[in-house]
């Protein structure tokens, strides 16, 4: 008993820390002008908690029952603040899922190995977390226009936008070739180099 309930008191803590870690992504307003900040909070929350999760269990498909679980919980929040009378677009649930996929493939590929869990499976989800989101962001109508229209009540002044053409070049065609460009260099690098030898 004590096993399965330090288990739910751990999914339900790490899902917590992780979604506070990417409040400005959480709701729309702020999306693009903090990416870098989520990409950053996100992936190294994932990380470690469901890598801590999954070896714990010791089964393969653990960080994905996890991401799974936050998925849900924000699907929660997006609702509940739906129904309050904010729009659709007002939440953005980040794409936790198919980047904790690829850290259990990792622990399975590599026959339960905790080091190449953490550092591959690390590494995978810091390249593909941020790749999932931006084009999950690309779904959603301008931010901008979410934050003038419905202010967050939990905003503090310092944080409310001023100017609206800040966001326009995070909207750009250029600037997210660039940020896919940027992601996919290395593995696509490493897969070079490895086709070589």
């Amino acid at each position: 008993t004590t096993h399965y309930l330090f288990i739910v008191v751990v999914a339900v803590n790490s899902t917590l820390l992780t979604i506070n870690a990417g409040d400005y992504i959480f709701y729309t307003d702020w999306a693009w002008t903090s990416f870098v900040v989520f990409s950053i909070s996100q992936s190294t929350m994932l990380a470690v908690g469901a890598i801590y999760y999954m070896l714990f269990t010791g089964v393969p498909g653990t960080a994905t029952y996890y991401a799974t679980i936050m998925t849900i919980y924000t699907w929660v929040a997006k609702g509940a603040w739906f129904a309050l009378g904010y729009p659709y677009d007002f939440i953005t649930v980040p794409v936790w899922i198919p980047s904790a996929m690829l850290l259990d493939l990792t622990y399975w590929a590599t026959r339960r190995n905790k080091h190449a869990a953490i550092l591959i499976g690390g590494t995978l989800v810091g390249l593909s977390l941020p790749m999932f989101n931006m084009i999950n962001l690309l779904l959603v109508r301008d931010p901008l226009e979410v934050a003038f229209k419905y202010p967050r009540p939990t905003l503090p002044p310092y944080m409310t936008p001023i100017e609206p053409q800040v966001g326009k070049f995070y909207n750009s065609p250029v600037a997210l070739g660039a940020g896919a460009g940027a992601v996919l260099t290395v593995p696509i690098a490493a897969l070079g180099a490895k086709l070589n030898t």
